[in-house]
């Protein structure tokens, strides 16, 4: 499991926007990686607008914003059109990214125990390695937290 300090691996992820990328390729910029369960789904809806309406600052600040689920590129691809997504979401459906950070957990939906993703945000400064690292994540002003994070983290 990822943890404040590591550094990420370096996987080579498939992104919504139909490029490939190598995880440890960041150089020079910060990376907001954050994880939710699924598209289209009230509070990952939520979550993914609150980014977005974010993105301008994350930009300015020098920072990447990248989603994560195990949903198919289709999937990610829709989402993103249909929310107005200024950034790229990562198709992880043989869950390596996943176990990587250990956002994979055990959780309860109407009495039934399943295994799913933990709503987690990991940010990444630009020489690969963990900053800064959330989990359990409440959706509500979470994109400010992290934006609030990473201004403290990249001032001189």
């Amino acid at each position: 499991m990822i943890e404040v300090g590591d550094t990420v691996p370096d996987l080579e992820v498939a992104l919504s926007d139909g490029r490939r990328l190598r995880l440890g390729a960041f150089s020079e910029r910060w990376c907001v990686l954050y994880f939710y369960p699924k598209d289209n789904t009230p509070g990952c809806t939520l979550e993914a607008q609150d980014f977005r309406d974010h993105a301008g600052p994350f930009d300015a600040a020098g920072a990447d914003i990248l989603g994560v689920s195990r949903d198919s590129l289709k999937s990610h691809q829709n989402f993103c059109a249909k929310h107005e997504l200024p950034f790229a979401l990562i198709s992880d459906s043989d869950e390596s990214l996943c176990q990587a950070f250990g956002v994979i957990r055990e959780k309860t939906l109407y009495g039934r125990k399943y295994l799913g993703v933990e709503r987690s945000t990991f940010l990444i400064d630009p020489h690969g390695r963990v900053a800064a690292s959330w989990r359990g994540v409440k959706v509500r002003d979470h994109a400010a937290t992290v934006l609030g994070r990473l201004r403290a983290l990249s001032s001189p």
